[in-house]
């Protein structure tokens, strides 16, 4: 009896000796986790910053074959730069930009990138697919106060989205409202010209469109309603073929994919890269 007992003892020293053992090595995994998160950060960071391998997103690029022929232009005009030369680093996946000179962080901050998501284009064959790019880009220009001219695509996702139609205004055209009046472009301006001839320019934003008749009309490009103030916030850095590098008026969307491809900062954190970012300046997307 007594070796009996004996037995169940050590069986039970046993079982609680395997169930420390399960949480140390559960604790153990979680912190090695955490660890390997972080070491990941650095390791993508030197892979693609000066540290000879600058073929990396090169390649990744030619794989996604994001990039169009004028950022390839731009990429082949720009000479591969020194190791103490500054650059940005941009991980789709972690939210994240980083300016760095060599293997130095001079400054990092969250961001949102594209969404991937995709919306069948209006009229024609394909859709349009909002994926930020994926490479080696350049920043091309800055910009202060920048207005955003929004593609075709915007219209079509507030027309869906609302449940209303397109009409794609011309220049010449006189779109007829319901009181008689008419709507079409006099200069620089959509307007509204009442039957007595009178005019009124329209005041739009993004979200305040111009909707006649059930339809959202698509301003032409070049007039004052094809341009929003502050959407971009208050500045840019231009990548080429319609990517940059911007402030938001929705500082909430940070850290999230939810942008049509450009990479969006709070408005202080591009103020302070805008600061310090110079034309020229390498841009690696991953």
């Amino acid at each position: 009896m007594q070796k009996l007992v004996q037995v169940f003892r050590d069986s039970s020293k046993i079982a609680w000796g395997v169930v420390f053992a399960t949480i140390a090595v559960l604790m153990g995994s979680s912190v090695l986790l955490l660890n390997a998160a972080e070491a990941r950060y650095e390791r993508d960071i030197h892979r693609i910053g000066f540290n000879e391998n600058w073929e990396l997103l090169d390649e990744i690029r030619k794989q996604a074959g994001f990039m169009t022929d004028s950022l390839e232009e731009a990429l082949e005009a720009s000479p591969e730069p020194p190791k103490n030369q500054a650059y940005l680093v941009v991980s789709i996946e972690d939210r994240r930009v980083w300016y760095k000179i060599g293997d130095s962080t001079i400054y990092t901050t969250q961001v949102a990138v594209g969404s991937g998501k995709e919306l069948v284009r209006e009229g024609e064959k394909g859709t349009w697919k909002f994926e930020t790019p994926r490479g080696r880009l350049v920043v091309q220009a800055k910009e202060e106060d920048p207005m955003w001219i929004p593609p075709d695509w915007h219209f079509v996702e507030l027309a869906r989205k609302k449940g209303l139609g397109l009409v794609k205004l011309t220049r010449g055209q006189a779109i007829p409202t319901a009181d008689g009046a008419t709507i079409t472009v006099q200069g620089n301006d959509v307007v509204k010209r009442s039957q007595d001839g009178r005019t009124t320019a329209f005041d739009v934003e993004e979200d305040r469109e111009i909707i006649v008749g059930g339809n959202v009309i698509i301003p032409p490009f070049g007039t004052n309603q094809r341009k929003y103030a502050n959407v971009l916030g208050t500045h840019r850095l231009l990548l080429g073929d319609g990517y940059a590098l911007h402030g938001t008026n929705k500082p909430e969307s940070i850290g999230q994919a939810v942008s049509h491809g450009c990479i969006r900062l709070r408005n202080a954190d591009i103020e302070h890269l805008f600061g310090i970012v110079e034309v020229g300046t390498p841009v690696f997307i991953y």
